[in-house]
């Protein structure tokens, strides 16, 4: 059975979903080929954030906005970084509402010599849940132009359909054995 835990990732030998790794050459296991990068279909837009095991940038992957992590090779810590990546992937194979959609993945990166790996995720929204709550600006209602940006607190009612969602999320992983280790707002 998968598991998350950064403890965890595929070695020659080992299985990961259940397929054995015949190599241990930079590349994804055969039965993630789907999820194999078009890099010329790539093109980053500008830095979303960025922290410990890597950085998140806004791109359009095939014309649809998606972002895009490029985890850091650590130097300090080479080995959890590289389980952190092997671990995001695990959740690859998984689909839900409220579980952020991998699109595709590699180990590598023609970019740069600094990145242990790429992964390209749909892209959640303009801003942070921590925005949103602390009322700097999030996205409201239907107007004729679609959504509008609101700057204002977030009401109670509202703070309820953002934990129900979370909540949902969080017993969808459970429910699969993965327990996310980096929950926050920003």
């Amino acid at each position: 059975r998968p598991c998350s835990s950064p403890l965890v990732c595929p070695a020659k030998g080992e299985k990961f979903f259940g397929v054995g790794s015949t190599s241990r050459i930079r590349r994804l296991p055969p039965h993630l080929a789907w999820c194999s990068i078009d890099w010329d279909q790539l093109c980053l837009l500008n830095l979303l954030g960025s922290g410990g095991f890597g950085s998140v940038y806004k791109a359009t992957y095939h014309g649809a906005t998606v972002a895009v992590k490029q985890v850091k090779r650590c130097s300090k810590n080479h080995l959890a970084s590289r389980q952190s990546f092997w671990a995001e992937l695990n959740v690859a194979r998984l689909n839900h509402n409220n579980v952020v959609h991998i699109v595709a993945a590699s180990t590598c990166t023609p970019a740069s010599q600094d990145s242990l790996g790429t992964i390209i995720m749909e892209y959640a929204g303009n801003c942070t849940l921590h925005h949103v709550i602390y009322g700097i600006g999030y996205l409201t209602g239907n107007n004729n132009e679609g959504l509008k940006y609101d700057h204002g607190f977030l009401s109670t009612a509202q703070a309820v359909i953002y934990s129900c969602d979370i909540v949902a999320g969080l017993m969808f992983l459970h429910s699969q054995l993965i327990v996310h280790l980096d929950l926050k707002p920003a």
